[in-house]
């Protein structure tokens, strides 16, 4: 195995080291790792990056560029884009002995896929020649294009294994592949790049580029360039890559028809291939020795032109000097008649060597791959975490660590995209980087860690500073004796008030600072006063209100009765402070159709009494007093009414609802009652009947893809966008449960939810035997969690940045106020910040979050988080103390919210050219001089590309045609309030191998693709929605007996939604780790079991990432090559 330290032959600097592809490699920014195998000498030379200082207008990345035209026309032959594709290869091992390419798991299963319209291509029958001949390589000629990837054979004393020890994979350098010793550098890149004029149709890069895509009504990252991602038919949507015909000398493998090309048209959703279907074609691996590439079909659309010898334009002929064996002429469709040689077998881009969040194992030693996630777990979970340092950045969000409050907010509560950050305006939009920080007010801390103090001044109140009204915290620097304070926001000098003076140390700090939580911790909370309650007047305990649905749907599907069972024994887990007191919530009980049921339910009462308004164009409250009631008080009542409500309704006929009235009659309670409050709404069918907020069905995925799709995401009418306006005033907060079996417009639904601070949760299909379990989870999280009602959340900040925007399920009336009718304990508000002014380095940027909210007790309080960051002046600086998951958790936030105005094609295109520009800004200005093949990724970015791969692929921005828009909008507005942890495991779910479940540790996780699973393994994935078991066919008996109890893989009951509770090791370890899943996330995973080629597997496969998706989605493998591409482009 590979360990974590390395021994090089020179120093690698901490900000980049190259991953090698021959003269187009990968460069990383990981350690050299040595490599213990008993016969591998591998020597790593590396070159120390320069940290260039900024310089204003070295780069500018933000202005408009060339908006060269890249649609992805219909695609070449299969053949020729497997044999090209395959060519790319990552380190300098020699080709393995099994022939090309690299060799799968022996039991891995082909995937199933309908892209393909051809038959399963002939598998390899000769080995690659081998390299014993290979000579030194003369130097590359000059018309190397940027997307040429060409792959360079090491000379023999090079070669880092001996013949005996053909792996499977090749290596990875860690540094720059320089060639043999004999070989002579690569011309740079940055001579003048000339594109000879070929087909129109074919010609990607005209003369004269077409002008940029039109951003309108978008106000985003920088001017883009197209990409369009192709239909799923496609092999993968980015150039082929083609190597030199001389490099590997040796006998030529003999040419045999290639298979025919692709399906040119949108994917069939026909019959899936059978599960004997050649591995090689499943994988889009070259299937064969090298082929004669067939002419593409009539009326094919011009895409990137075939790439000849790695390069544009005119093919190559043999290199100078070297007169290598002949070989059979290749058609050539790049730019014009000329032939040119066929390359030989290839070994293709081999994804164990391209960075991922998981370590990968092969059959013989772990590969130095970048092992992200387990080395922070290592480095980081042992240590508690302490925020007294400024910009420092936190372990990783999968990383299990204890944090000590040292006078910055813990990353639980405030997570930034940077660290450090640039000092000029000029300098953020040169590294394209952004500025946001996602904060989760009310998080739940872990039970070895202190939640908040709370301060109390009296009637005085909190101390604040003066002029810009910032709350007192470590920040404030004390002068004249401590007599005055000075504002570290503002700069301002105010009065300490005489009960607030105290003297100060030699050091300048008051000799009670460490007795003050506000001037020794990041976070902590005051008691406000009367000034800071609505109207001047202290508030009233908060309600609940459930309404229920009781139409003919909600009634069959059995939603009524379980959700009136639950509530009998959930009443006693109201939220409150004191675990031994009774809560103070008051209950209200509300059941509706087409006209709504009011319920008496006062204590006095034998019998519960139902009051019907039937007027819902005009609502009412019917009756006031016995309408909101203490559980306790009337405990009799309310479960008489619950066990009555069902068999009311159980003969119902009725089927259209009403919505709109529903929240308007909660909102008329909570006014007559005079306190703040949550709605339970549980909703079935899309409210159709007489009533304002009346809707239509406007499902149409024609318009899917269009221009006009923006439109199935805005709310059909502004009715509920002005009832949501009067919820928020009056701190009315709307949580919706909704069971549906069609279309219901969520996208409108949701509209006073997610304005008002609350959640939408969504079961399709609901059945009672299978959902129970999950909804039931869900609600009772929902009822008993810790939450705030009628808040107001400011965020300060020090001269020279400030807030300009802002993410997360609330409303604002103004620039500078979010206003939530409700904030719970799982919910963020993400807050991007901008530069008005220079920083400085001394000073660095200070912020602070402040929330204005009534406990679930009825008291009024402020909850304070404070964050200091550094500032820098070199770019180097900034891009050493970024965190990618808080940059993705941002970019998806931001994309997300875009596709209300701005079609999703744009918004895509966006995201990979700020990517790009990001990485283009850190390869000129920070990165030492290397050749132009190499894509260089900053040390704490090395995961940009994939995950970014994986927002783009997600079903909101690129759907299946099985995704409907009910989901997507669901999902849209499910991750605008989520937090980094949780959008972390939504873009790249978390596999983990179940073998050996020893001890309390996890298995390590292995990469999101199919590629990574075993016919004889059975394999967990968590999505933070849902959980899947899949079962490989010839899982091994015993295995099966741990955890189903039956040891034949037929027996299996693949609808079971929970294991059976087996008494062995095994099988107990397999629940707690599923159990402490659950426990990690907002919403209840439900399991399900996945047989290997079972329909169900379709499912789980959407969720393998890395792949390349059915809806056209592009392999990460791919999507790193069109990075790379895009990124070379901006530097050229």
């Amino acid at each position: 195995s590979f360990p974590s330290k390395a021994v090089a032959a020179n120093p690698v600097s901490d900000l980049s080291s190259p991953l090698d592809l021959g003269n187009c490699s990968l460069s990383l920014s990981a350690a050299p790792l040595p490599y213990l195998h008993a016969s591998t000498a591998f020597v790593c030379v590396s070159r120390s990056p320069v940290s260039q200082p900024y310089s204003q207008g070295a780069m500018n990345l933000s202005g408009p560029h060339p908006s060269y035209s890249q649609q992805y026309g219909a695609p070449p032959p299969m053949q020729q884009v497997t044999n090209q594709m395959s060519g790319m290869q990552i380190g300098s091992g020699p080709p393995t002995s099994v022939g090309p390419g690299y060799a799968h798991h022996p039991s891995s299963q082909p995937p199933i896929s309908a892209a393909y319209s051809s038959a399963a291509p002939p598998s390899y029958t000769q080995a690659p020649p081998p390299l014993s001949a290979a000579p030194s390589q003369p130097p590359l000629p000059v018309n190397l294009q940027p997307p040429s990837l060409t792959m360079v054979a090491p000379s023999p004393q090079q070669q880092p294994f001996p013949s005996a020890h053909h792996l499977s994979q090749p290596f990875v350098s860690s540094s720059p592949y320089l060639g043999p010793p004999s070989q002579p550098q690569a011309p740079p890149v940055s001579q003048q790049q000339s594109f000879p004029p070929g087909p129109p149709a074919q010609q990607p890069f005209p003369n004269s580029a077409p002008p940029p895509v039109t951003q309108a009504s978008y106000s985003g990252p920088p001017p883009l360039t197209q990409h369009s991602f192709p239909p799923s038919s496609q092999s993968g949507p980015f150039p082929p890559i083609s190597i030199s015909p001389s490099q590997y000398p040796g006998p030529q493998p003999q040419s045999q028809p290639g298979p025919p090309p692709f399906h040119s048209g949108p994917s069939p959703r026909g019959p899936i291939p059978p599960p004997s279907m050649s591995q090689q074609q499943a994988n889009h691996l070259p299937p064969g020795p090298m082929q004669q590439q067939q002419p593409p079909q009539p009326g094919m659309q011009g895409g990137y032109p075939t790439q000849q010898n790695g390069a544009f334009g005119q093919p190559r002929g043999p290199q100078p000097g070297y007169a290598g064996p002949q070989y059979p002429v290749q058609q050539n469709y790049g730019a014009g008649p000329a032939p040119a040689p066929a390359p030989p077998a290839q070994k293709r881009l081999d994804p164990d060597s391209i960075p991922s969040p998981c370590v990968c194992k092969t059959r013989f030693l772990v590969l130095p791959q970048i092992q992200v996630i387990e080395d922070d777990r290592v480095n980081k979970s042992s240590e508690p975490f302490t925020t007294g340092v400024k910009g420092q950045a936190p372990p990783l969000v999968t990383t299990n660590f204890q944090v000590k409050d040292q006078g910055n907010a813990s990353p639980r509560f405030i997570r930034c995209t940077a660290y450090n950050m640039p000092c000029t305006a000029d300098m953020a939009k040169q590294s394209q980087v952004p500025l946001a920080a996602v904060i989760k007010p009310l998080a739940m801390l872990p039970p070895d860690e202190t939640p908040p103090y709370i301060v109390d001044h009296g009637d005085g109140g909190p101390i604040r500073c003066n002029r810009c009204k910032a709350y007192m915290c470590p920040y404030m620097q004390f002068i004249e004796g401590g007599r005055r304070f000075q504002c570290g926001f503002c700069s301002c000098v105010t009065e300490v008030p005489p009960h607030y003076f105290q003297h100060l140390d030699h050091t300048g700090k008051r000799v009670d600072c460490y007795d003050r939580p506000e001037l020794s911790q990041g976070s902590y909370e005051f008691v406000a006063t009367v000034d800071y309650c609505k109207n001047n007047k202290l508030p009233q305990p908060p309600s609940f209100i459930f309404f229920i649905d009781v139409s003919y749907n909600a009634v069959k599907s059995g939603m009524v009765n379980i959700v009136c069972q639950e509530l009998k024994t959930l009443l006693d887990y109201l939220p409150r402070e004191n675990p031994e007191a009774d809560s103070v919530v008051r209950v209200g009980f509300v059941t509706y159709n087409k006209v709504l049921h009011f319920y008496n339910v006062k204590s006095s009462l034998a019998q519960p009494q139902m009051m019907v308004v039937s007027d819902v164009s005009d609502m009412f409250l019917p009756l006031l007093d016995g309408f909101l009631v203490g559980v306790n008080d009337s405990r009799m009542v309310i479960e008489s009414l619950l066990d009555q409500i069902p068999e009311m309704f159980a003969d119902t006929r009725e089927t259209e609802t009403v919505f709109g009235p529903v929240i308007q009659a909660g909102l008329e309670a909570l006014k007559a009652a005079d306190c703040a409050g949550k709605l339970f709404v549980f909703h079935s069918t899309l409210p159709i009947a007489e009533a304002p907020g009346k809707l239509k069905n406007r499902e149409d995925k024609k318009l899917v893809g269009t221009d006009k799709e923006k439109s199935l995401f805005q709310p059909q009418s502004g009715f509920y966008s002005n009832l949501s306006k009067e919820c928020v005033a009056q701190g009315c907060c709307v949580d919706l449960f909704l069971f549906p079996n069609q279309y219901v417009d969520v996208a409108t639904l949701g509209v006073v939810p997610v304005s008002t601070g609350g959640s939408v949760y969504k079961y399709t299909y609901f059945q009672a035997e299978t959902d129970r379990e999950r909804f039931l989870n869900d609600l009772r999280r929902d009822v008993q969690k810790p939450m705030g009602f009628d808040a107001v959340m400011r965020v300060r900040t020090s001269t020279g940045i400030r807030a300009t925007d802002f993410f997360g399920s609330f409303f604002m009336s103004n620039t500078t106020d979010v206003e939530l009718a409700g904030l719970d304990c799982d919910k963020t508000v993400t807050v991007e910040f901008r530069h008005d002014d220079k920083l400085s380095e001394d000073t660095g940027a200070l912020m602070q979050c402040a929330v204005l909210y009534t406990s679930c007790s009825g008291q009024r309080r402020l909850r304070v988080h404070n964050m200091a960051v550094n500032c820098c002046s070199q770019l180097a600086d900034l891009y050493r103390n970024c965190e990618t998951d808080t940059i993705i958790n941002f970019f998806s936030k931001y994309a997300y919210r875009s596709i209300l105005n701005t079609p999703t094609k744009t918004v895509r295109d966006t995201m990979v050219n700020q990517c790009a520009q990001i990485l283009a800004c850190y390869r000129k200005n920070c990165a030492s001089p290397s050749s132009a093949g190499q894509l260089i990724l900053p040390e704490c970015m090395k995961l940009l590309p994939v995950y970014l791969n994986c927002v783009l692929k997600s079903d909101v921005l690129q759907p299946g045609a099985d995704i409907s828009l009910d989901d997507r909008a669901y999902l849209r507005q499910l991750l605008s309030c989520m937090d980094v942890s949780e959008s972390h495991i939504f873009f790249y779910p978390r596999l983990l191998p179940l073998v050996k479940l020893d001890g309390g540790s996890l298995p390590m996780a292995v990469r999101n693709s199919e590629e990574r699973l075993s016919k004889g393994g059975v394999y967990l994935l968590e999505t933070g929605l849902h959980l899947f078991l899949w079962v490989g066919a010839n899982a091994q008996q015993e295995l099966l007996s741990n955890i189903f109890g039956t040891p034949t893989f037929s027996q299996i009951d693949p609808n079971m939604t929970s294991l059976p509770e087996l008494d062995n090791p095994f099988s107990q370890r397999l629940r707690e780790i599923i159990d402490s899943f659950r426990s990690q996330r907002s919403r209840y995973m439900k399991l399900m079991v996945v047989k290997q080629e079972d329909k169900a597997e379709l499912i789980f496969k959407h969720f393998l990432c890395e792949d390349k998706s059915t809806s056209g989605g592009a392999s990460y493998v791919d999507f790193l090559c069109h990075m790379h591409k895009e990124i070379r482009q901006l530097l050229s």
